[in-house]
């Protein structure tokens, strides 16, 4: 250590120790106005970026010190990052994890309408409802939305990395289709939803019709401009000269962008498709709107209502289902709201998996 510091070199446990303190003197500066979790972090994140580069620049000289102050900089910008990440999954594991059971997981809330004073008064127990409508319907609608959105957002971008540039018309309609793809990226959702609605009352001539086809039809119109941006940057950072051994070998476009291009691309495809689904996954407006709500199961997208996790949360919390018991609807909330989670979880994790498959195997 003693030769280290003569070299002017700081040592390997600098970084922990300034860790370690900024983490200390962060609580005792957020014990002063009120400990909080947000306020600890801002405070040590401050103490990390500040202390960080000048013990290095005490040690190693003011030029280490400036690239110290870059580095420290980027790691309190990661921790303050964390923080709204951490806090939401620490509150929704902490309220959702009672609640989460297997009658939760199993029934819906078909006649559930909780227990009343006069069903007290005879003994009676409260009827304790579900989800299982509400998880059905949300992988119904979104799987609807993902096999309308995925081929065409992936077409699309194929015709703008691949055939986008070969004569002046098919530049023209490429910049026409990006600069409409743009337009889409900031479409509200409420407005996707509205435009599904009046859509199919146009076609089937009824201003009541709702059912969970229409919601994705609303959901595919939001989830096509993220599949298309992403797949087409995926695309466009495969090497051409892949393209140009395939073509050297006789073999024709589109078996070249079929075998070679896309099987290049897929792990970056695959995690766009992933955040297109839990970019819609998540929404409640559109489905109010194109599929109402429900209290008992449905499986057919094509008839009827439907309820889907946003929604079922939405009217647990605006409309407790158990009147002597607000506290029961909202667990069922919160609980539906940690299984929108593991969803999303679950979809990232067999995206990856779907890209390990699939991606050109490297090796002998």
């Amino acid at each position: 250590m003693g030769h280290r510091l003569r070299t002017r070199t700081a040592p390997a446990w600098l970084p922990w120790l300034i860790g370690v303190l900024a983490v200390i003197l962060g609580a005792a500066a957020s014990a002063l106005i009120g400990f909080g979790i947000a306020s600890w972090a801002i405070f040590s994140a401050l103490v990390l970026v500040i202390a960080g580069p000048l013990a290095v620049a005490g040690i190693e000289g003011r030029r280490r010190g400036a690239d110290a102050f870059a580095r420290y900089l980027v790691w309190g910008a990661f921790l303050l990052a964390l923080v709204p990440l951490v806090s939401v999954l620490w509150v929704v594991l902490a309220r959702g994890l009672p609640g989460l059971n297997a009658h939760l997981l199993s029934t819906s809330m078909g006649g559930v309408t909780g227990v009343t004073d006069n069903a007290a008064a005879a003994g009676e127990g409260p009827v304790y409802g579900g989800a299982y409508h509400a998880i059905v319907g949300t992988l119904v609608i979104t799987f609807w939305a993902t096999v309308m959105s995925v081929p065409i957002g992936l077409l699309t971008a194929i015709y703008l990395t691949e055939y986008g540039g070969a004569t002046r018309v098919s530049r023209a309609i490429a910049k026409t289709i990006t600069f409409l793809v743009d337009v889409m990226t900031g479409i509200p959702s409420i407005v996707a939803g509205l435009f599904a609605a009046a859509f199919f009352v146009q076609i089937l001539d009824d201003p009541s019709v709702r059912f969970g086809f229409i919601a994705s039809v609303a959901l595919s119109v939001l989830m096509i401009p993220t599949v298309v941006r992403s797949a087409e940057e995926m695309l466009r950072i495969v090497p051409n000269e892949l393209r140009e051994a395939s073509y050297a070998l006789g073999v024709r476009k589109w078996r070249t962008i079929v075998k070679v291009v896309i099987p290049t691309a897929i792990s970056g495809i695959s995690s766009g498709v992933t955040l297109a689904i839990a970019r819609v996954i998540g929404e409640t407006a559109p489905i109010l709107v194109t599929a109402g709500f429900v209290t008992t199961i449905n499986w057919n997208a094509f008839s009827g209502w439907m309820t889907t996790l946003p929604t079922y949360i939405y009217y647990q919390i605006m409309t407790p289902t158990s009147p002597t018991s607000p506290q029961i609807s909202e667990g069922r909330a919160w609980s539906a709201a940690l299984i929108l989670i593991v969803v999303v979880m679950l979809l990232n994790l067999a995206a990856r998996l779907i890209a390990r498959i699939f991606a050109p195997k490297s090796g002998r």
